[in-house]
């Protein structure tokens, strides 16, 4: 069996984004299917994947330890990693369509039938008021979810904004919080994103304000490129906290995993190197004792892996 082609597939969600996904197409007549969403820029993608296919073309698919280690770079930037993730992804399911098996029993076999999601409502709020996140939320819980993830922090976006006191710019995502929390009860999970939007005393300060709304996780108080900073957060922070969306391979992990940055580390299948990369990350994590809650804020292929 033999790749022929690599293609990319777009399809449009919404106004705040699209799907991408990867098909990889071979002489046996099977195509896999992998996830390269949120690359921060798909037309340079659909570029990074055309490279992939010339250098590709002719391989047998199912060496895919080979061809990742071909193409893997540490310093080649989100696009080129995302789109290898995705192959690699794809790469996994033609090679389970070939043996004729879900892809898990390639991985040694399924530990469980069912996994907990959380609700991220964020994409879904569009009016960014107490009251639109609240009802966003209800609806979550009563379509069945257990636990309810937002990013309330609209208003911290300016470098000059107000970071203290009655004026602090985090004061409306703390009332949205608050209107969550009050919506969905006791006995629903409150996570809170913060897209990295703070410096790690202001997130302290956030965190103080948080603490009487039983938060399951503080995610991302400061951006995930500065583990020092967050774990500085992390030792002064009652609130559990996560991060690592954005880390490439075993050695981006290991800020993450030598020192106590976070609580939970967030590999992402889209992002991290894929399928084979996520498994190495998370026994590491099993080895240091840190949870890991896989990251997808995108599409159901994604998910699925």
């Amino acid at each position: 069996m033999r790749i022929v082609d690599l293609e990319p597939v777009i399809v449009h969600v919404n106004r705040r984004g699209d799907w991408v996904f990867v098909l990889v197409h071979t002489d046996e007549g099977i195509t896999g299917l992998g996830e390269a969403s949120h690359s921060g820029n798909d037309a340079l993608l659909v570029a990074a994947l055309d490279q992939m296919k010339r250098r590709l073309k002719g391989q047998d698919p199912m060496q895919i330890r080979a061809i990742w280690e071909n193409l893997s770079d540490a310093n080649a930037g989100r696009v080129w990693q995302t789109a290898l993730s995705g192959l690699e992804q794809a790469l996994w399911d033609v090679t389970g369509q070939y043996l004729d098996v879900p892809m898990h029993i390639l991985f040694g076999g399924a530990l469980r039938k069912q996994i907990r999601l959380y609700a991220n409502i964020n994409r879904h709020v569009n009016e960014r008021t107490s009251e639109g996140f609240a009802r966003a939320a209800r609806q979550a819980v009563d379509e069945g979810f257990t636990a309810v993830k937002l990013a309330p922090f609209d208003e911290v976006n300016a470098p000059d904004r107000v970071r203290t006191g009655p004026g602090a710019a985090w004061r409306m995502g703390v009332e949205r919080i608050r209107a969550v929390r009050q919506a969905i009860g006791e006995q629903v999970e409150l996570l809170v994103d913060c897209h990295g939007r703070f410096e790690a005393s202001e997130a302290l300060l956030v965190a103080r304000e948080l603490a009487d709304c039983r938060l399951y996780w503080f995610e991302e108080p400061v951006p995930d490129r500065y583990p020092e900073a967050l774990e500085r957060v992390t030792a002064g922070c009652e609130i559990p906290t996560a991060a690592a969306e954005n880390a490439y391979g075993m050695e981006g992990f290991e800020p993450f995993l030598m020192r106590p940055t976070v609580d939970v580390i967030m590999p992402d299948v889209k992002h991290d190197g894929g399928l084979w990369e996520t498994l190495q990350i998370a026994g590491a994590a099993r080895l240091r004792g840190v949870p890991v809650a896989p990251h997808n804020p995108a599409g159901p292929v994604a998910t699925a892996s």
